[in-house]
């Protein structure tokens, strides 16, 4: 999946935002997710861990991820180390071109349940995790966007 979401605030503004613990609770609020282990608020960096809880779909379901690659303010790369999905790697990419930053999401994953869990990604997980991935972005861009900035990432 690939999401770009043009912002105008400065590429290390968006990279901190995009780690921050506390925003992604922020972001995430309708699928009531919260962090319950690991890193469980402020900025993530390279080796921190976080175990989110979440609704999805209707069903509680818990993700722990590790930050596996670090390089602010280009990128980084949150990836599952347990949880639901046979693989997942989410790259947060930030492409700056004077005042506007560009965020991108590629966000690399598989289903469990080999053929049926393909099925599963074409149905309906593409387009939730889509419209998800597009929302977070959202906010990250009105906050980013907005003096709330300084709640979340106060060094940016």
């Amino acid at each position: 999946l690939h999401v770009e979401t043009m912002v105008n605030a400065p590429a290390s503004r968006c990279f901190d935002l995009s780690r921050s613990v506390d925003l992604h609770i922020k972001t995430a609020s309708a699928s009531g997710e919260t962090a319950i282990a690991g890193t469980m608020s402020g900025l993530l960096g390279l080796g921190d861990q976080v175990t989110w809880r979440g609704r999805h779909f209707g069903i509680w379901q818990t993700l722990t991820s590790r930050i596996t690659i670090f390089d602010r303010p280009q990128h980084f790369r949150d990836s599952q180390i347990a949880g639901t999905f046979a693989s997942l790697e989410h790259d947060h990419l930030f492409e700056s071109a004077g005042s506007i930053t560009k965020m991108i999401d590629v966000f690399k994953y598989s289903a469990p349940l080999g053929p049926l869990g393909r099925v599963a990604e074409m149905l309906f997980l593409n387009s939730y995790l889509t419209r998800f991935l597009r929302e977070r972005a959202l906010i990250i861009k009105r906050v980013a966007e907005s003096d709330e900035w300084k709640l979340y990432a106060p060094a940016a």
